[in-house]
């Protein structure tokens, strides 16, 4: 018997989700919300969370992506929800490369340290500076961009090939893999995204 998705859950992939709609924006226009990338960036950087309000704080923080899952699974016809599975798709990638990097010590450590060093950065210049997130950038290239499954990110070529761009890209994709392993460790199972739907959307409507 399957074990209905929490509150907690709900919410850690409603994290994901966000993280992934920040990603589309800037692929597709080279911006995104300030204050939703500052959410993203301080969850990633929150290694030693008191609870799953100490990283993403109220649950309205989450609603980009409380509002994605509520129409994607709450659909009853998929295919008129085109942008839905759009981020679906980057958010099922980045729960299956989450389980990829669970297994490998050695580059949880590398990632561990890594974040660690930007964290200090970060409380010297911000969440937000282009040190920070070069840093992060360099360190997701160098650990989760290696493993066998890589997320495509689709969008405008003019905006992916700008540097700056891409570094933002990677930090939220990151941020995504670090809302992935919060919600695997809240007992969040692939089996909930395909037979607990409606289970979701509740969880989340409590929230």
């Amino acid at each position: 018997m399957f074990n209905k998705p929490t509150t907690e859950q709900a919410l850690a992939l409603a994290a994901i989700f966000q993280a992934c709609y920040l990603v589309d924006c800037l692929a597709n226009t080279g911006e995104a919300t300030k204050e939703q990338t500052q959410l993203s960036m301080a969850a990633l950087l929150n290694q030693n969370p008191s609870s799953i309000e100490d990283i993403y704080g109220s649950p309205e923080n989450l609603q980009i992506g409380i509002e994605a899952i509520t129409s994607l699974f709450g659909d009853k016809n998929p295919n008129q929800n085109n942008y839905g599975m759009h981020l679906a798709s980057y958010a099922f990638s980045v729960i299956s490369i989450e389980r990829q990097l669970n297994s490998r010590s050695e580059m949880l450590e590398t990632v561990a340290s890594g974040i660690e060093s930007a964290g200090r950065q970060a409380q010297h210049f911000s969440l937000v500076h282009e040190n920070v997130f070069a840093n992060l950038a360099s360190v997701y290239q160098q650990t989760i961009s290696k493993l066998p499954l890589r997320i495509q990110v689709k969008g405008n070529a003019m905006y992916l090939q700008q540097p700056k761009v891409a570094e933002r890209i990677r930090c939220l994709l990151f941020s995504a893999v670090r809302s992935a392993v919060l919600w695997r460790q809240l007992g969040g199972k692939k089996y909930h995204l395909v037979f607990c739907r409606k289970a979701i959307i509740k969880a989340l409507s409590l929230a």
